[in-house]
């Protein structure tokens, strides 16, 4: 503990030092610039910007672009409201943002999803003609797309009669991102109509909506895209790894490894999307084998990869396997299990008839369980026929969700299956009293020649 006083000290001393001797504005304005950059962690950030605040600095120095670079500094190192509350400071200062500003704003209102102060931000730059800037438009649209105002959005982006590829990029990753594949795709095409070549962003994003879709055809074509366009960089592993999970989720496991075994250089990323893929589709003695592979490469897995694996032992019905697993993430690589890793191993654990253990992990569980992890004991309850156990779950299911009638039906099921008439005609009753109707299913078809 001593040493870190002394390591803070230090460079308290060591700026203090360093302000006292600088004279020149221009070497002040150059320090400055240079220690934020320098910055590593929030402690040093803090440390520096108490002495740009107990020296005047900004008092002497108002341009915007000092006050960029501290706001730019603590969104880097991930304290987006330190930064907003930063910008606020630099408005009552008198100083107006500029075109520099409002992008690395608008990055901070995204991360903590303040949508209300991104729309007060909007009438800012309209003020000040600066929306139709290539990066503040494209914060805007990114801002409007994950807050889901998609008509805002539009409208921000018909305004400007010449939209640069960001702003297309902004639209179609947003639509993307969104789960809205075909509209991310109706884009892009009205992007080509407008002459606009694709980036790997653009690609990126196109075939993250293909994957979602599974349409085979189109992932075809923008792999022959990716290869054609000679600005592309065929090592470049964020497209590669984009192509192994669009193949992946299109169901084509051997195009995605012809992808994998001809990559210069893989990542954390690549080898889960194989693990993830092979997963998906029950290819489980793959899945697991490609996760040794990984760890004899020297690749330590991530919680991603570990939902993959989980997913794989899930479907191969490998309960051993999955404990083992579910102990390695913690134990071994330190790796504190989330929602989907439990969601894993109750649905493993359920479909195997252990239902008391698989109550037990969610009891036992240090967050409160979502719908999905109640829904997979559920089934379990259904597919095993415990109805006091489907009761339970059905109980808690009401009160998380009590609009969705899928608890209801299945109880229900489950009690025509033990012959408890009376019961399921309970449960029917209520039903009609509360007015639950079970919604009716639908198929999405997809040319897949």
């Amino acid at each position: 503990m001593s040493r870190l006083f002394h390591l803070k000290g230090s460079i308290s001393v060591g700026i203090s030092r360093c302000f006292s001797a600088t004279t020149n504005e221009s070497d002040a304005v150059a320090l400055v610039a240079t220690q934020l950059s320098n910055c590593s962690g929030i402690t040093q950030l803090n440390q520096v910007y108490a002495h740009v605040i107990t020296t005047n600095f900004l008092e002497s120095n108002p341009a915007p672009f000092n006050w960029n670079n501290i706001i730019r500094s603590y969104v880097r190192l991930g304290s987006p409201r330190k930064a907003l509350h930063i910008h606020v400071a630099m408005l009552r200062a008198g100083v107006l943002p500029d075109c520099y500003t409002m992008p690395i704003v608008l990055k901070a209102v995204c991360q903590c999803f303040a949508v209300e102060l991104g729309k007060q931000l909007h009438s800012v730059a309209v003020k000040l003609d600066l929306q139709s800037n290539e990066y503040c438009e494209t914060g805007f649209l990114s801002l409007y797309c994950k807050a889901g105002e998609f008509g805002s959005a539009r409208k921000v982006f018909d305004e400007n009669p010449q939209p640069k590829l960001g702003s297309w990029n902004a639209m179609i990753g947003g639509l993307s991102q969104a789960g809205l594949a075909r509209d991310a795709i109706d884009m892009f095409i009205s992007m080509r109509r407008h002459g606009f070549a694709p980036d790997g962003v653009t690609m990126v994003s196109l075939m993250s909506a293909c994957g979602s879709i599974g349409d085979l055809n189109l992932a075809i074509q923008l792999h022959k895209c990716v290869f054609q366009a000679n600005y592309l960089e065929r090592n470049d592993i964020l497209l590669m790894n984009s192509l192994i999970d669009m193949y992946g989720k299109c169901g084509r496991m051997d195009l995605a490894y012809r992808v994998f075994a001809s990559m210069e250089e893989r990542n954390v990323s690549s080898w889960t999307s194989m693990i993830v893929g092979y997963g998906m589709h029950g290819h489980v003695k793959e899945a697991l084998d490609c996760f040794w592979c990984m760890i004899e490469a020297g690749v330590n897995p991530n919680y991603v990869t570990f939902i993959g694996v989980l997913s794989a032992c899930v479907h191969g019905g490998t309960v051993q396997e999955g404990r083992y697993y579910f102990d390695m993430m913690k134990n071994v690589y330190g790796i504190s299990p989330q929602m989907q890793h439990y969601g894993c191993m109750v649905d493993l654990l359920g479909r195997a008839g252990l239902l008391d253990e698989a109550r037990k992990m969610v009891e036992e569980m240090p967050m409160k369980p979502n719908s999905i992890v109640w829904g997979c004991l559920m089934g379990a309850c259904e597919k095993h026929g415990n109805v006091d156990m489907a009761e339970w779950v059905a109980k808690h299911l009401q009160e998380l969700e009590p609009w969705n009638d899928g608890a209801y039906v299945v109880l229900s099921n489950i009690y025509a299956d033990q012959g408890k008439w009376e019961e399921v005609e309970r449960m029917r009753s209520f039903m009609r009293e509360v007015k639950l109707a079970k919604v009716p299913g639908y198929s999405l078809t997809t040319n897949s020649d």
